[in-house]
């Protein structure tokens, strides 16, 4: 769904400051991947034979959403809208039927529709540059950073508020409300998620978010970054 810009005016992603020092970025991001490789979730739209199509539909579908409520009827979501062509040819109302356990399930059938229109005129290739993808129906930054990281294969983290605590506690906090547009955040997520194996560090984070970093009573002594933490080491 398109974010409200509200009149703002977007981060400049290419020119962010490096907030983060390599050395414990390259840390952390190890700890993450030796922690996911024995901890990580399983969800159908991360099998390892789900096209980009459905790598980005999940996204698409777990904005607001618990990723266990989209777990529920994603296969069945598939079966029946195998392509963006798939989604053309159905009606809002349909589409609706399988999204009404997440909500505003008109809205976000309608917003989907005009998204699968316009791949089809593209005959499903998803462009490469940041601007282009960002002018695509209903996507704002963080659709944008899952389509070119799924499809382009480029280190772009999945930043939301999840991931969001989970950096704040590591880096310390933003400065800005809005994580799309906080310089220290965004550079941050970039920093952790870079490298060969950037899906499986975002969906790392995302999982340390959901299980151990959680908003209240976080489980600390189960956290693989304990260490470099700096949430850890503050009096409460």
């Amino acid at each position: 769904m398109r974010m409200r810009r509200s009149g703002r005016k977007p981060l400049a992603i290419g020119k962010l400051p490096t907030v983060v020092p390599s050395r414990k970025a390259a840390l952390v991001r190890r700890a993450l991947l030796r922690w996911f490789d024995t901890n990580g979730r399983d969800f159908p739209w991360r099998q390892e034979e789900v096209p980009v199509y459905g790598r980005v539909l999940a996204e698409i579908l777990l904005q607001r959403t618990r990723a266990e409520t989209v777990a529920t009827f994603f296969d069945r979501f598939i079966a029946r809208f195998p392509s963006w062509q798939a989604i053309t040819d159905s009606t809002v109302e349909e589409i609706g039927e399988f999204l009404k356990p997440i909500g505003l399930w008109r809205r976000r059938s309608a917003s989907l529709m005009r998204l699968a229109h316009e791949m089809v005129q593209r005959d499903g290739e998803f462009p490469r540059r940041r601007v282009d993808v960002e002018s695509l129906p209903g996507v704002g930054q963080y659709i944008a950073n899952s389509i070119l990281l799924f499809s382009s294969g480029r280190p772009e983290p999945l930043l939301d508020v999840n991931m969001a605590r989970v950096l704040e506690r590591l880096f310390g906090p933003r400065t800005l409300v809005d994580i799309r547009d906080d310089p220290h955040l965004q550079s941050a997520a970039r920093a952790v998620v870079r490298g060969k194996r950037a899906v499986e560090v975002n969906w790392a984070i995302l999982d340390l978010a959901a299980n151990v970093c959680t908003i209240k009573r976080p489980q600390c002594q189960k956290c693989p970054l304990f260490k470099s933490c700096r949430y850890v080491k503050q009096p409460r």
